[in-house]
C-alpha cells in the first residue's frame, strides 16, 4: 500500500472519530497500525478504542508498546484508561513520580526527560503537563486525599491557565479560601491574547468584595472586544454569554438580591434550559423567595433529564424544604450526597433540614462533614457557630465564626453573626462595630433581608445610650419592613428612655397592633401612660 493511500486512511479515521463512528475508526486504525507499526498510528488506534469505550483493550495496546514509558501522550492516554476503569492507584503509578508543594509548584519530577510527539498539532494545545497534573488531582480526589488533589489542581492551572477544568474543581468543590483564590489567580501567567480570560476567571471566584469592585470586573469582561471575520460587526463581546450571566446571577444571590437573581436565571434558563450551574443558582433563589411551584417543576424536569445527577435530587429536597416537609427534604438531600459526595449544597441542605427541626446534634454532624470535605467553604463553620449560639454556647460560637471569617473575611453574613454573638454577651461596642461593617458591605443594595441587621444595630446603639443614632436606624428599618414588632417596640422604648412619652405611646400602640398580647409592650405602654400623666401633673404644678 502506497504512503498516500495510508495517509488517506488516516484521514478517514480522523473523520470517523469526528463523526462519532467509533467502530469504523477502530476497524481502520487497526489496519493502518498493523501496516505501519508507527507510534503515531498505534496512538490513533488507542484513541479510537478509548473513544469507543474499549478502555481495557486501549490500555493493553498502549502498555504493550515499548514507547509508553517514553512518550507522554501514550502515558497520559493509558492513565485516562485507568481513570475510566476506576483503578486510581494504577493510574497514579502510570503517571509517574512527582512532588508538588502547597502552592502548586512541581519541585521534582522524573517526567522531564520524556518525549512528547506532537504529530497533529495544528491549533494551540493545552500543555500536556497541565493535563497530567489535573489527572493526578482527580485520582487523589477519588482516593479522598483532598490535600494532594488541591495541590495538583493548582499545579495544573499554573502549568497552563487554559486548563479550566482544574480551576473549576478548585472553585466548585471549595478547595481554596477566598484569599487563596485571589492569590492563585494573580500567579497565573496569561498570554497577551488571553487577558480576557484573566478577567473572566476573576468573575468565577467568590464575589464578596465591595460592590463597585465586583461590578467593575463584570464590566471589564463585558466590554472586552473580539475581532471576528464571520461577523458583520467589527467587534463582538461576551456581554450575553450564559456563563458570564450565570456568574452575575450568583453574585446577586450572594448579595441577597433574590428577586434580581431569580429574574436573571429565569431568562437564562429560557435561553439554555440545561445550563446546570445556572440551574443551581435558580433553585437557591427560588428557595429564598418561597417559589414552591417553580421548585416542583424544576425538580420534575431535572429528575427526568438527569436522574444520575446529584443536582436533580437536591432540587427535590429543596421543594420539600420550601414546603416545610423537612424529613422528606433530608431524605432527598442524602440521596444527592450518595450520588456525588463532593456536592456541597446537599450537605448544607441536610444540616439546615435538621436545624429547622432543632435537631442540633445531627445538624452539627452534617455541617462538620461539609467543613471537612470543603475546607474553602465558610458556610459549614458559620452554621456551626449559629447552632452554638442557638444553644447559648457563645464562646464556642465565637471560635467557629472567627474561623468562618478567616476563610471568607468579607461575607456580610459572617460579620452580622459576629455582631449577634457580641450582643448576646453584652459587648455592645463590638456588636455595633460588626453590624455597621455588615451594612457598609451591602449599603447600596439594602433589602428586607438585612432589616434584622439594621434593627440589631439600633438595639446595640440604644444599649450604648446613643439614642438619636438608634432612632435613625429604627426608622431606616421601618423603610425596609413595616411589620416588625421588634422595630416598633425598640423605637418606642428608645423614645421612652428619652422621656418622649407621646412618641413612645404611639409606637407601643403600633407594636401591639401587630401582636396584641405582647407582654413587654403592654407593660411598657401602661408605664408610659402613667409617666405621661405624671409629667403632665408635674408641669401644671410648676406653672402654679
Amino acid at each position: 500500500m502506497r504512503e498516500e493511500d495510508i495517509e488517506k486512511l488516516r484521514g478517514v479515521i480522523r473523520d470517523c472519530m469526528s463523526k462519532h463512528l467509533y467502530s469504523s475508526a477502530i476497524f481502520f486504525a487497526d489496519k493502518v497500525a498493523a501496516i505501519t507499526s508507527d507510534p503515531a498510528d498505534i496512538y490513533m488506534q488507542a484513541q479510537a478504542l478509548f473513544l469507543g469505550r474499549h478502555y481495557r483493550r486501549a490500555f493493553h495496546l498502549l502498555n504493550a508498546s515499548k514507547i509508553v514509558l517514553r512518550d507522554l501522550r501514550f502515558r497520559y492516554l493509558a492513565a485516562k484508561c485507568l481513570e475510566e476503569l476506576k483503578e486510581w492507584d494504577q493510574c497514579l503509578l502510570m503517571l509517574g513520580d512527582a512532588k508538588v508543594d502547597e502552592y502548586g509548584n512541581i519541585s521534582h519530577t522524573k517526567d522531564c526527560n520524556l518525549m512528547y510527539f506532537d504529530k497533529d498539532a495544528e491549533d494551540r494545545e493545552i500543555n500536556i503537563s497541565s493535563a497530567i497534573c489535573f489527572l493526578r488531582g482527580k485520582a487523589y480526589e477519588a482516593l479522598e486525599n483532598r490535600t494532594q488533589a488541591r495541590q495538583w489542581y493548582k499545579a495544573a492551572v499554573k502549568a497552563d491557565p487554559l486548563c479550566y477544568e482544574a480551576l473549576e474543581c478548585l472553585i466548585e468543590n471549595y478547595m481554596l479560601t477566598s484569599e487563596e483564590e485571589a492569590t492563585l489567580l494573580s500567579s497565573l501567567q496569561f498570554a497577551p491574547e488571553d487577558e480576557w480570560l484573566s478577567s473572566f476567571y476573576s468573575c468565577l471566584v467568590r464575589k464578596y468584595d465591595k460592590e463597585n469592585t465586583v461590578e467593575a470586573k463584570f464590566i471589564e469582561v463585558e466590554q472586552e472586544g473580539f475581532d471576528t471575520k464571520s461577523s458583520n460587526q467589527s467587534l463582538c463581546t461576551l456581554k450575553n454569554n450564559t456563563d458570564l450571566l450565570a456568574c452575575k446571577a450568583e453574585y446577586y444571590h450572594q448579595r441577597g438580591e433574590y428577586h434580581k437573581c431569580f429574574e436573571l436565571t429565569s431568562n437564562l434558563l429560557e435561553k439554555d434550559p440545561f445550563h446546570l450551574k445556572c440551574t443551581l443558582v435558580h433553585l437557591a433563589a427560588a428557595m429564598e423567595l418561597g417559589h414552591s411551584n417553580e421548585l416542583y417543576l424544576m425538580a420534575c424536569n431535572l429528575t427526568k433529564d438527569y436522574p444520575q445527577k446529584a443536582l436533580s435530587w437536591f432540587a427535590v429536597g429543596c421543594y420539600y424544604y420550601c414546603i416545610k416537609k423537612y424529613d422528606q427534604s433530608r431524605r432527598y438531600f442524602c440521596k444527592a450526597t450518595s450520588l456525588d459526595r463532593t456536592f456541597p449544597p446537599a450537605w448544607i441542605g441536610i444540616g439546615n433540614a435538621y436545624a429547622a427541626q432543632e435537631e442540633g446534634d445531627q445538624a452539627m454532624s452534617a455541617y462538620r462533614t461539609a467543613a471537612r470535605l470543603f475546607p474553602g467553604c465558610h458556610l459549614p463553620t458559620l452554621y456551626i457557630g449559629m447552632e452554638h449560639m442557638r444553644t447559648h454556647s457563645f464562646k464556642l460560637a465565637d471560635q467557629f465564626l472567627a474561623q468562618a471569617k478567616t476563610i471568607c473575611p468579607s461575607d456580610p453574613l459572617v460579620q452580622n453573626e459576629l455582631g449577634v454573638s457580641a450582643y448576646h454577651v453584652k459587648e455592645y461596642v463590638t456588636a455595633a462595630y460588626w453590624f455597621k461593617k455588615t451594612l457598609d458591605n451591602i449599603a447600596s443594595s439594602l433589602s428586607v433581608m438585612w432589616e434584622p441587621t439594621v434593627v440589631n444595630l439600633a438595639h446595640a446603639l440604644r444599649k450604648l445610650r446613643s439614642y438619636k443614632e438608634a432612632i435613625s436606624y429604627y426608622e431606616k428599618a421601618l423603610t425596609l419592613s413595616t411589620r416588625s414588632l421588634s422595630t416598633y417596640a425598640g423605637l418606642a422604648y428608645t423614645y421612652h428612655l428619652q422621656d418622649n412619652y407621646s412618641e413612645a405611646i404611639t409606637y407601643y400602640h403600633k407594636a401591639l397592633w401587630l401582636k396584641p398580647d405582647d407582654q413587654f409592650c403592654t407593660e411598657m405602654l401602661t408605664l408610659a401612660l402613667a409617666d405621661e400623666s405624671r409629667s403632665g401633673i408635674d408641669s401644671i404644678t410648676k406653672s402654679r
